[in-house]
């Protein structure tokens, strides 16, 4: 009996040693804690999701990139007729390059608003550029914690040559399994100390985060593997690690009864030759070029259908993604559209940089989410069907994956239209898509900000071997120069919003000052003035309901006027809330 005392006391000693050596560290205020929801400074009514989010996956002192999550406020405590959203996904379901009106938070926060106007209405963006479905499971329970009421879903693209991809530079491990477990480890101090050993056997000084801020693009930094064919092993790897993942991240949405909306995803397929190509045979590559002699022309030229014909037969087992691209556009041009979307699609999966998730994927999440019982949303098809011959190119695409101001708003359109379909929220008052467009959150100063963020994308790697010169189109109006002063830093989102308010009011463009009012009210839910000022104009307007949040927030911001409380509990009245109004009543006489 004694021989087993002291077996099991040697056993405990290394297992009491670490945990001793955890506390010591955290009362020594070693390390870090990164959680998903911090308090908001200006207001305690609120929290956001932490714009450094990114942090909690890199050592302290190593190069992070320079990726954050744009911040969006929610209140602490979810208010009974709260209704509470969450989107997660990469930088296009975060509405890159436009920012948070253009995601697809922003284009569903306004739309829901109307559609449960007796709801206190959140539509919450984790989303964020650079991320993949890592990101996505290690961010779920602390969505859980905060009740959502359905989760969005827009994720793929990003799970070759985004954090913790397969093909990444920022990738913690080289297996799936070691991954999970650093997603597990990452937050005990005794794993962050070994972190911190090892960045200084590497020999790296910690990068100052100025230095980490420098001009080259996040794709010009990320893919350490260059070279992914189709069916290789790394390419394999990928599929499997978002399988995997996705069906790890609906089983803890199912297991607390969230709804989950997910999204196939969509890319350029007619307008962006692949990035990297496997070279072609000699022989195909002399036929193609008896084909066509002056690519930017192909849809002019007389193309021969006999021979392209044969040329398509012979490329069949050709791994060139370029070989297929060229000839998905000389299709395009005979007007055989079935054929060119077919060699279109096989040059995008056949690219070997993989920027663009492959049609697996899509694959993959049509299968994960009729076995966990998940609303497939498809944007895909949705967007296929409104191009030209049902090829998605220009029409909604910047460049290889992220959508101009239509595509984003027809991502939120086609999430609405399945969450009406499905009727997991309530009553539903429906906002079509006509009014939902002209509601739009984004204003054209924004856009010029967006499309000078994509030129500055456009003007290196991969688009380009190196960094080239920017070149932007001169602002055509005072819109236009705002966007264009806020993308080179000389003034913030926040004063180029006042100051086109402004403008707007001065100009008696009233649809416009009133969206820009909206606009800011949103993104500064604790801005007393800004909140009471939309309040009012929706009372004036007799859209009491939805005037009723925008007083609560002005309350929420320390507004003690009875005036306030006189029109929040009006307001309240005439959108029948009649409970609601009877306490707010109270608060009245206490004042």
């Amino acid at each position: 009996m004694r021989v087993w005392l002291f077996r099991i006391i040697a056993l405990a000693i290394p297992f009491l040693f670490f945990i001793l050596l955890e506390v010591f560290l955290r009362l020594g205020d070693f390390g870090r804690e990164t959680p998903l929801f911090i308090e908001n400074p200006a207001n305690p009514h609120y929290i956001l999701p932490r714009p450094d989010i990114v942090k909690r996956y890199f050592a302290e002192g190593a190069d992070i990139p320079n990726v954050t999550m744009e911040a969006n406020f929610l209140l602490k405590e979810k208010p009974k007729n709260g209704l509470r959203i969450f989107v997660q996904g990469g930088s296009s379901a975060a509405g890159f390059p436009y920012g948070l009106g253009a995601s697809l938070a922003g284009m569903l926060q306004q739309r829901l608003k109307h559609t449960f106007p007796d709801k206190y209405v959140e539509v919450v963006n984790t989303a964020m550029a650079a991320v993949n479905s890592y990101t996505l499971l290690d961010l779920a329970d602390e969505i859980i914690q905060q009740k959502p009421d359905a989760v969005l879903i827009y994720a793929g693209h990003n799970e070759y040559l985004g954090i913790l991809g397969v093909g990444s530079n920022y990738t913690a491990a080289n297996s799936q399994a070691t991954t999970l477990l650093f997603l597990k480890l990452k937050d005990f101090r005794i794993f962050q100390l070994v972190q911190r050993i090892h960045l200084w056997f590497k020999n790296e000084e910690p990068v100052p985060a100025e230095k980490s801020q420098h001009s080259r693009t996040f794709m010009a930094k990320v893919a350490k593997h260059k070279n992914i064919p189709l069916g290789s092993e790394i390419y394999m790897a990928g599929l499997a690690q978002f399988e995997t993942n996705l069906s790890l991240l609906l089983d803890k949405y199912q297991q607390a009864k969230v709804p989950v909306f997910i999204s196939t995803i969509t890319s350029n397929l007619k307008d962006q030759k692949p990035f990297s190509s496997a070279p072609m045979a000699d022989k195909l590559n002399v036929e193609l070029q008896e084909l066509l002699s002056d690519v930017p022309q192909i849809v002019t030229n007389t193309v021969d259908k006999e021979r392209l014909t044969l040329l398509a037969q012979e490329a069949e087992e050709d791994k060139s993604a370029l070989l297929h691209y060229r000839l998905g556009q000389l299709y395009l041009a005979t007007g055989e559209y079935d054929s060119a979307l077919k060699y279109f699609i096989s040059a995008r999966d056949s690219d070997l940089l993989r920027f663009r998730a492959p049609t697996e994927m899509n694959e993959i999440i049509r299968t994960i989410s009729k076995e966990k019982q998940a609303y497939l949303v498809d944007v895909e098809k949705n967007l296929s069907r409104h191009s030209p011959f049902k090829i998605i190119g220009n029409n909604f695409m910047l460049e290889h994956l992220h959508m101009n101001v239509q595509g984003y708003f027809l991502l939120a359109d086609t999430f609405y239209q399945a969450l009406k379909k499905h009727n997991t929220l309530g009553d539903w008052h429906d906002v079509s898509t006509r009014e939902a467009w002209k509601m739009r959150p984004i204003l054209p100063s924004e856009e010029y900000n967006g499309y000078a963020k994509i030129q500055q994308l456009k003007a290196d790697y991969p688009f380009s071997d190196g960094p080239t010169p920017l070149r932007l189109t001169p602002p055509a109006d005072w819109q236009q120069q705002l966007g264009q002063q806020l993308f080179q830093h000389k003034i913030d989102w926040l004063k180029m919003m006042q100051q086109s308010a402004v403008r707007y009011k001065a100009a008696s463009n009233i649809p416009l000052f009133n969206k820009t009012m909206v606009l800011m009210a949103e993104a500064l839910p604790h801005e007393r003035k800004i909140n009471l000022a939309v309040a009012n104009q929706y009372a004036k307007n007799g859209q009491f309901a939805l005037s009723t949040s925008y007083y609560q927030r002005a309350i929420f911001a320390g507004d003690k006027s009875k005036s306030t409380y006189r029109a929040f509990v009006t307001a309240l009245k005439n959108s029948n809330q009649v409970d609601k109004a009877q306490q707010w009543q109270q608060k009245l006489a206490e004042l």
